[in-house]
């Protein structure tokens, strides 16, 4: 009898190792695939054409420079936002004017991703003219989705998908 229990105790024990070097893992994990998709994000795509605008540098000084952001928008923008009336946060389509912005700042540090509450990430994924900033929280519902769009070679926020709770 006591082998039997010796053995289910360091199956016991081997299991909750296991479960806790797994969460481990998976933000190390995380931390990988973000810092792949951030390299890979700053190739190909923005390196167009010559007279066109890196959007590494737009989204800097659109995040930073106020007055700049404001000419870098397509009021009245659209956007898709969780009704908060509807007991269930349905999406609803809105439109945001230019007097109702509330400033944006979409510039990322890595420390995000580890830092004590609020934790996200942020990917640019582009497709042709298009980029699109997609930010994702980790365990607490931040999920945002922001569309540029590539018009006479400079970078405009032409929509945005904000489904966070």
């Amino acid at each position: 009898m006591k082998p039997k229990g010796l053995i289910f105790s360091c199956l016991f024990i081997f299991l909750f190792i296991s479960c806790s070097q797994g969460s481990a893992n998976k933000n190390a994990e995380q931390v990988r695939e973000t810092q792949e998709r951030e390299a890979l994000s700053s190739n190909p795509e923005e390196v167009a054409l010559s007279d066109t605008e890196k959007f590494d540098q737009f989204i800097q000084k659109f995040s930073t420079e106020e007055s700049f952001q404001f000419e870098r928008i397509k009021f009245p923008i659209s956007v898709i936002i969780p009704d908060t009336g509807h007991e269930g946060m349905a999406p609803m389509h809105e439109y945001i004017g230019k007097y109702d912005w509330e400033i944006l700042d979409l510039t990322y540090d890595s420390t995000y991703l580890t830092r004590p509450y609020d934790q996200y990430y942020q990917v640019v994924r582009f497709e042709n003219d298009t980029a699109v900033v997609e930010i994702r929280g980790i365990d607490n519902g931040i999920y945002a989705d922001y569309y540029f769009s590539l018009i006479n070679n400079k970078w405009y926020l032409v929509t945005l998908y904000e489904a966070s709770f």
